[in-house]
């Protein structure tokens, strides 16, 4: 079967041999709290390469300390962490995989001691921290964060980036309404809740030369919160600014029930590729080879984003391209149980 999913795909000067992509998902596994790189992750991260993923993204990593999700995130805010990285790399290199990092602050989502920040001193709930309302002076630093993580994560050898500007946290908290009540620059229309995300595209893009995505919440189940076409507008936005694709999730700003089923996100991510004429992944349950496929075929999506079925299977590759009737070509030492 000539099945979409295992054709490559160029991205810029960039070459994923198949379209599945292992969805960045929190570890929570740094136990000194130092946001280095541990023996965990290297064999988390490596066994999925192995196990034929054409991308690998590394869960969000904090641009600043105070923008972990929790203590035990992963971090690229010093250059301390570039060689845990770099070795990461060396090994998902090895199987033919590419590598990206998700660039990441959690803003009022901190769960942290001391002080949280976020666009407007909102909590999230009752059970959050109520965050202080950033200065135009603390929104500069962490523009300026950003630009010097995609430095180190260039240092580190990733082949690409993706800026996190979803699920509730801070990008995502400048972009909605319903967390952004400011009433300076950065605040009110639509244009002004962009400026943020804008302004740290660009310092992305001065230090890291290669494909960068950017994933955002392209629903946020609540009436007052931003439209579809607001999210287009936000796409049109990134593609004139020269990003590559967008990553469609959705939720997490405020919080609701979501009724989730197989797929439940890929309408917002076929609605953002052919309105705002952009790349676009898809995430969300997508677990069956059969299911892949069909959203490729029909131009719903360009790649396909797995996160909790590679959990359960590190070669879930293998396990799709049998469904598929794909042969899959896997490391030489597997032959005997791949034929």
């Amino acid at each position: 079967m000539n099945a979409k999913l295992f054709e490559p795909i160029n991205i810029q000067n960039l070459r994923l041999k198949n379209r599945i992509v292992m969805s960045p998902m929190c570890m929570y596994s740094c136990e000194k709290q130092d946001g280095k790189v541990t023996p965990f992750h290297i064999s988390h991260y490596e066994s999925r390469a192995a196990g034929q993923a054409g991308l690998i993204i590394l869960e969000a990593s904090a641009v600043q300390p105070e923008g972990r999700i929790s203590p035990e995130d992963l971090g690229i805010w010093s250059d301390e962490h570039v060689d845990g990285l770099k070795q990461m790399n060396e090994r998902i290199h090895t199987y033919g995989s590419k590598s990206g990092i998700q660039l990441a602050h959690a803003g009022r989502k901190a769960n942290l001691e001391g002080d949280i920040y976020a666009p407007s001193a909102i909590p999230f709930n009752d059970q959050f921290k109520t965050p202080k309302e950033m200065t135009k002076s603390q929104i500069e630093e962490i523009i300026t964060a950003f630009k010097q993580a995609a430095k180190r994560a260039k240092q580190a050898n990733f082949d690409l980036v993706e800026i996190h500007a979803a699920h509730g946290y801070l990008i995502n908290q400048f972009l909605s309404p319903l967390t952004n009540k400011r009433t300076d620059e950065y605040g009110g229309s639509k244009e002004n809740r962009y400026r943020m995300l804008k302004n740290i595209i660009e310092s992305v893009q001065a230090e890291f030369e290669g494909p960068i995505f950017v994933r955002i919440s392209a629903s946020e189940y609540h009436d007052d919160g931003n439209s579809m076409s607001d999210m287009i507008y936000f796409s049109q936005q990134m593609k004139n600014q020269g990003i590559d694709l967008i990553d469609c999730s959705s939720g997490g700003v405020v919080p609701v029930k979501i009724n989730t089923y197989p797929g439940y996100q890929v309408k917002l991510a076929e609605t953002i590729k052919h309105e705002a004429e952009i790349l676009t992944g898809a995430v969300g349950l997508i677990t069956t080879g059969i299911h892949a496929e069909e959203i490729l075929q029909n131009n719903r999506a360009d790649l396909i984003f797995v996160a909790r079925a590679f959990l359960r299977n590190p070669y879930w590759p293998k396990q799709v391209a049998d469904e598929l009737g794909v042969q899959l070509e896997g490391p030489k030492q597997y032959n005997r149980g791949w034929q």
